[in-house]
């Protein structure tokens, strides 16, 4: 998806189904885009599978037709995989470092930490050249 997609998704996931008419009052509280603009997202979105519409009346129901943990688990996991195993674990501290977290996250995150810490390994290989050459050698 597009981030302009992400965003349309993002209200209709909040609300759990919306009509055209909310998703656009409530994109252009936030963004200047015009109608038109916004329908032809959502169309983008029913393309991809992203939403189901349902007509009632004059109105047009759109629902997701996927969890919002779900598509954000694929997109990060999708990101990740263009990542130089070696860098991974840099990248999630600067992300750590920048992000507002709650406490309970924080906890999670210690516990999970706590377990892998047992079965880590001292590093992690580069995986960007098949010669076996790391890229860390040209950092």
């Amino acid at each position: 998806m597009t981030s302009s997609e992400w965003e349309l998704m993002r209200i209709i996931w909040t609300l759990g189904e919306a009509s055209s008419r909310e998703v656009i009052d409530s994109i252009q509280l936030k963004r200047d885009w015009t109608e038109s603009t916004i329908k032809t997202l959502l169309g983008r979105l029913v393309k991809k599978n992203m939403l189901t519409t349902n007509k009632t009346g004059h109105r047009f129901v759109y629902q997701p037709t996927v969890p919002e943990t779900e598509a954000m688990d694929e997109t990060v996991a999708e990101l990740f995989t263009h990542l130089c195993n070696m860098k991974k674990g840099q990248v999630i501290i600067n992300l750590l470092d920048q992000l507002t977290l709650s406490q309970k996250d924080i906890q999670q995150m210690q516990t999970i930490l706590a377990e892998k810490a047992t079965t880590a390994p001292a590093t992690v290989s580069c995986d960007c050249l098949a010669s076996g050459r790391n890229c860390d050698q040209n950092c």
